[in-house]
């Protein structure tokens, strides 16, 4: 999941500094309760910041997570982490403004803190999967609002409907592509296990694609296809959610064809699911969010959001969701070992 929106801190001329800000919590019958140093966490004092406001934001190329609204509605920011965060406003004492910026603002095609985050032009980004590895030498991630739902996956090329590379491979010798700038990172393929052997990979060869198309992904798949790389480390559910409106869905739609996934269901390379903000390691945007996203996700408005978006079965349960509701099981979320031989739809069980 990129799953990639910034909390941009509006910054104003001058070294001017915004005053430090109480938050304060909803109690369960409505009413306010004020949070002071007793009771928990202020609002960090944050050079720029306008005092009480939150500004999140992101780009707009990763739907259902963002994207642009209607044009009768001037094309606002959308998503289903973009309504999370204005719903935070319904449990605390908290005023949030939504606006745009670039993915490398966040986080680099390089794995490094965005610029923005690094120079506190933001407090954070939203919607990035808390991986294990290198972010967390960057960065804070808070809560998850949604449950451990990106898993990791490996393609390789086909020929004559037989993978490449065995699904028993430890990939020693094997050159892999990595996917620019996403999760998961080029150090989580050391720490995920093969599930056909219950062994490591190691021995292999990381290469970055070069850019050729301006979109990551598709640049990824492109080097398989062409040969650069005999494999491609990637979400197990990127061939699925790479549509014609954000991708080269002609290169996608050759699943099961010409690549396929030699892997799947792999998620011991994360700490959590899909997080509301990832901010600069020691910001404390983490304290401030958390018990608003914790709040929120016992509400019904929360329901009615991952109905909106189909994100149900991936969102926490709370009251409010229908008795049965769980998460659906898909081939992309299903480890090799655990599906049928052969590569059926594209996803192959081990050898």
């Amino acid at each position: 999941m990129k799953f990639y929106f910034a909390v941009i801190i509006l910054v104003t001329i001058g070294s001017i500094h915004g005053e430090e800000t109480k938050r304060r919590l909803k109690s369960k019958k409505g009413s306010k309760q004020s949070v002071g140093s007793s009771a928990g966490p202020t609002i960090p004092t944050i050079p720029g910041v306008k005092a009480g406001n939150i500004v999140l934001s992101q780009y707009i190329d990763y739907p259902p997570f963002s994207m642009l609204g209607e044009a009768e509605d001037d094309f606002p920011l959308s998503g289903f982490a973009v309504d999370v965060a204005r719903g935070l406003e319904e449990v605390c004492d908290i005023h949030i403004t939504v606006a745009q910026t670039d993915w490398d603002n966040c986080w680099t095609k390089a794995d490094t803190i965005g610029r923005g985050l690094a120079l506190a032009e933001m407090h954070g980004c939203m919607a990035y999967t808390h991986t294990a590895g290198v972010r967390n030498r960057f960065l804070d991630f808070s809560a998850p609002i949604l449950s451990r739902n990106k898993a990791a996956g490996i393609i390789t090329r086909l020929e004559g409907g037989v993978p490449v590379i065995s699904g028993s491979s430890d990939l020693s010798g094997i050159k892999v592509a990595d996917v620019k700038g996403w999760a998961p990172t080029a150090d989580n393929l050391a720490i995920v296990t093969n599930t056909c052997t219950g062994e490591k990979f190691s021995g292999y060869e990381m290469i970055i694609p070069e850019e050729v198309t301006g979109n990551e992904n598709d640049d990824a798949l492109l080097s398989l296809l062409n040969g650069d790389a005999d494999a491609l480390w990637i979400y197990a559910d990127q061939a699925y959610n790479s549509g014609c409106d954000t991708h080269d869905c002609t290169l996608w739609e050759r699943l099961g064809t010409d690549f396929a996934y030699i892997h799947s269901g792999m998620f011991d390379f994360t700490r959590a699911g899909t997080t509301l903000a990832m901010s600069k390691k020691g910001s404390g945007l983490p304290e401030v969010l958390d018990p608003c996203i914790e709040s929120f996700l016992q509400t019904e408005s929360y329901y009615n959001l991952c109905e909106k978006y189909e994100q149900t079965k991936d969102c926490f349960k709370n009251e409010f969701f229908p008795a049965g509701v769980d998460s659906e099981e898909t081939a992309y979320n299903t480890p090799s070992n655990e599906l049928p031989a052969g590569c059926i739809d594209g996803y192959c069980g081990c050898p």
